[in-house]
Formats: C-alpha cells, structure tokens, sequence
C-alpha cells in the first residue's frame, strides 16, 4: 500500500517507477547521513586538537552543542499542527519506512526535499553531540586535574608560598618510581637552584648537546618558569605553566633521555626508585665533569658560566693525588666516610676515606634511625676467613674494623634496605618493620662535627607487599606544609601523617606503604 500525496488515500500499486522513486530517495538519504557523518568527525578531530592548546574553545563548541540540542528539542518535540502526539529523533528518522501513516504522521514527515533543512541542523547537532563524546576523554582529564589543583590551592589559601608551584607528574605505565624521586629532588632547594643557575648560564651555548642534565633542567624550569624572566621562559612553557600554581606536566623529554642513557629503564617492569637516584645523581657528576675535561683541553673556548658552575677541583688532605672536580652535585650531596681498622696485634690504625652519596642502612623491627646509624659504625671484627692484612706486621691478622662519617654531606639522603634476599626462599622479600625517622635527626657517630643538626623534607615511599611490584610516592616538606605527591595527584596532608609511613610493628599487616628514601637537609648553613 502507498499514500496518495495529495487525497491521503490508501491504495495497492505494483508500479515499478515507484518502488525505483522510492529506492532513489533512500539512497538519496543515505548519501547525506554519510556526509554529515564525516562533517561531524571533522569537526571532532578539529575539537581535539584546540581542547589541547587552549581549553577554553572546547567550551565553546560545547555549548554550541547545547543550543543545537535546544533547536533539535524545539523541532522535534514541539506538537504538530494537526495536533498529534510529539515524535522523538529516532520516530522521525524511521518514519519512512512505515507502510501505513495517518495523515498528520505524513503532514510532518513530507517528503526527503522537505526534510533536508531539518535533517541539516538534526546533523549539525549529532556532530556536536559526537565531538563531544570523542574529545570528552581528554577534557575530563583536564577538569580532573584542575579540580585537584584548584583544591590544593583552596587548602593553602593565602598561605600559598608566593613564587612556589605544585605540579603532579605524568605516569608513562610504570614512572612513578621516576616521579617521587624527581618531586624530592625540585624541592631540595640548593640543588634546585644550582641546577637552574646551571641551565641559566649554559643554556644559550651553541655546542651544549642535550643530555640528562639539560633535560632534567628543562624539566624543573617548565615547573617554575618564574624562576628566569618572563621573556627568557620558551612561548609553549610560558602559555602553558607561566601563571598556573597547580597543574600536571608530562616528563616524556627526560623519561625518553633516562631510558636511552640506561637499557635498565627501557621495560616496563617494576623498576627501583634508589637505583634511579644513584643513576641520576652520578649520570649528572659525570656530565659535568667531562664538561670540565673538555673545557680544560681547550680553555681559549672556556666560558666563565662553565668555571662558575662546575666550581674548583680540591686536592686531597694527605696531598698524595688530586681529587675528582668537585661539582656542584658534590657539593650537595657528597659526604665522606673514614674507615677505620684497627690490628689486634701491633695496635696500628689504618683509615682508608671514601666518598658517599647515599647512605644504605640495615633495619631492624621496632627500630629508628638513630639506632640503625649506631649499627653502621659499630664495632666488626674481623677474623677467620675475613683476617685484615697488616701492612707493619706483613701479614694476615685478627682486627676490628669501624665506620664513621669524616664530613657529614649538606644533604643527607639515607636509603632503608627494605628489601633482602633470603636464602631460605630463594628470592628477595620485602620488610615491613616499623622504622621511626623523626622529623629532627642529630648525627653523633661523627668524627669533626658532633652536633650536625638535620631536617627532614622529603620521603619516597614504596607502596607494595613485595620487591617486584608496587607503587611509589613521595612525601615533600615546602614553606611548613606537607604535601604527597601521587603522579599527577597533589595533595597537603597534616605532619602527623607522615608517622603513618614508619612501617609495621607487625610482620602481617595491612598498611603496605613504608618509608624507603630519606631526604635530610643540614642546619645552620651548607657544609
């Protein structure tokens, strides 16, 4: 049965020339969804990539979709003339291939010539309506953080450090243990602006090739680029971190520079987080030194800003040879260990120093730091297989042996040797035991100075039950507020959260999130 346009009436055809109208006319239609399909996905895509330079147009895409979708409700739901029921988007899209209509169903439906308006702007919305749903992903990810980032700023108040940021870093799959070292090391203070007085004065050379060192000094400016002037600060860094508090950046520049400097780092299994800072800390000693060298093979090409930066070369105590170029990251971090041995036949004392970065400390259950650096220069002795070779008495003999810190560094990192290998087990295992670090540590286990004084600011934690899986974050002290560092979550906590990370006093427990690197800063001046 067919509808006569004109009278309404219903009658039987077999006429070929209007099934072939009919098959026209919805090839016709199918024609014009595809090309309003691909409009749409344009318009999408085009969405997507301004949303990533400047959010704000996806606003307003977003509501030219909400005013399209109040067209489309005023057309659609509106009654129509004759006064039949309202039809929805999907009634009306169907409504051709009903057999039989009433009148008024096929008054309002008309034929594909007078529907191409409407279908026009019902198109124009379900591009909308799909730009939307495509570039929601990425916007959602972007109110997420801003709406953490606006928390925090609402936590500080007007107690927000002037000149200070707070920004989370992006996890590429397994980074985190990248990310908590990285948050505690912007917020060692001397060792940030060292860094930064260091890419301030090298970064305008011609022949500075990119490595960690600059990558990593990018990456800190990009966080605070408020740090240099306004016009120094690259366009892409200032439209993006120049007036923003808060906010989350992305290392991929340092992570792919990391993983290309170390095959270690190129899988994504669970790595360790003080492997990286030893791999870290001593990559940048030997990038500034081999600066050193080559400006010193060459010193018409020697440029004030690397003299600077780099710093003299000391020589040793005992005068014998000189020491290796004393960098700025030295200067930092770097401590000096004397180990003493003591032969139990003739009474000779022999010291042998060494230098440090970190300290790695045995723990004990129930435990604190005090008492494990009392371990690490108690008294050994050293017999039977493990006889000590006395130089006066020219062979092998019983002796003690002792560990003390000859020069305390000006920061103190101290490393908890959480993970162990157990020999009945065959394989590393996890502790968990309950370690206090206070919040003010003196070092008496010293030889020149008794009373160095350090402050805590900074804890990576290890979050995980075994050695090869987990989690890491990082505890940082900035202007008297605490603040964990989660990836891209940022959030202040109160000081007495942070006792909640000293470990378990019992074996089986359900806290798994334990203090694994300390970052102790000295008083009363560097060292």
């Amino acid at each position: 049965l067919v509808v006569d346009e004109k009278t309404g009436r219903l009658f039987p055809s077999n006429n070929n020339k209007t099934t072939k109208q009919h098959q026209k006319e919805k090839k016709t239609g199918n024609k014009i969804k595809k090309t309003f399909r691909s409009i749409d996905r344009s318009i999408a895509v085009l969405t997507i990539f301004l949303s990533l330079f400047h959010p704000r147009s996806f606003l307003l895409l977003n509501s030219l979709a909400n005013s399209a979708n109040e067209r489309e409700s005023l057309e659609f739901d509106s009654p129509s003339p004759s006064g039949t029921v309202p039809q929805t988007l999907e009634a009306r899209s169907c409504s051709r291939s009903l057999t039989v209509e009433t009148p008024s169903s096929t008054e309002a439906s008309g034929t594909a010539a007078e529907r191409g308006p409407e279908r026009s702007r019902s198109g124009l919305g379900l591009g909308f309506r799909y730009l939307t749903g495509v570039a929601g992903g990425w916007w959602d990810k972007w109110t997420v953080m801003g709406a953490a980032g606006s928390k925090l700023e609402k936590a500080l108040g007007d107690q927000f450090p002037e000149g200070e940021r707070y920004f989370g870093l992006e996890n590429f799959g397994n980074t985190c243990y990248c990310n908590s070292v990285l948050q505690a090391l912007y917020f060692c203070i001397p060792f940030r602006e060292q860094l930064l007085d260091y890419y301030s004065n090298n970064k305008n050379l011609g022949d500075v090739e990119e490595n960690l060192l600059t990558c990593l000094a990018d990456l800190f400016t990009q966080i605070n680029p408020t740090y240099f002037g306004f016009d120094e600060v690259p366009y892409e860094v200032r439209i993006s971190s120049q007036k923003k508090k808060t906010g989350v950046i992305a290392p991929k520049r340092f992570v792919q520079r990391v993983k290309k400097q170390n095959e270690y780092f190129r899988s994504y299994m669970h790595q360790d987080a003080h492997e990286f800072l030893n791999f870290l800390l001593n990559e940048l000693v030997d990038i500034l030194e081999k600066e050193s060298d080559a400006a010193k093979s060459s010193p018409e090409t020697l440029s004030p800003s690397k003299k600077i930066a780099n710093g003299p070369s000391h020589p040793v105590a005992n005068g014998v040879q000189k020491e290796p170029l004393v960098t700025w990251v030295h200067k930092n971090f770097q401590g000096i260990l004397t180990n003493e041995t003591r032969c139990l036949r003739c009474e000779t004392v022999t010291a042998r120093d060494e230098t440090f970065l970190d300290l790695s400390l045995d723990i004990e259950q129930n435990s604190s730091i005090t008492s494990c650096l009392k371990n690490f220069s108690s008294t050994e002795t050293l017999n039977a297989e493990d006889k000590f070779f006395c130089d006066k008495c020219c062979s092998l003999q019983e002796a003690q042996k002792r560990m003390k810190i000859k020069k305390p560094p000006h920061i103190l990192v101290i490393h908890l040797k959480r993970f162990k290998y157990i020999e009945q087990l065959g394989r590393y295992k996890k502790l968990s035991y309950r370690v206090v670090f206070p919040m003010e540590l003196k070092l008496t286990n010293t030889v020149e100075d008794a009373d160095s004084e350090y402050s805590l600011f900074a804890v990576v934690v290890h979050v995980g039950s075994g050695p090869n899986h987990g989690h890491y974050v990082s505890l940082v002290k900035s202007h008297n507020h605490w603040l964990l560092f989660d990836d891209e979550n940022v959030e202040m906590i109160d000081e007495s959260t942070v006792q909640t990370f000293f470990g378990s006093s019992q074996e089986f427990s359900g806290n798994t999130d334990h203090g694994y690197i300390l970052f102790y800063e000295r008083l009363g001046g560097k060292s």
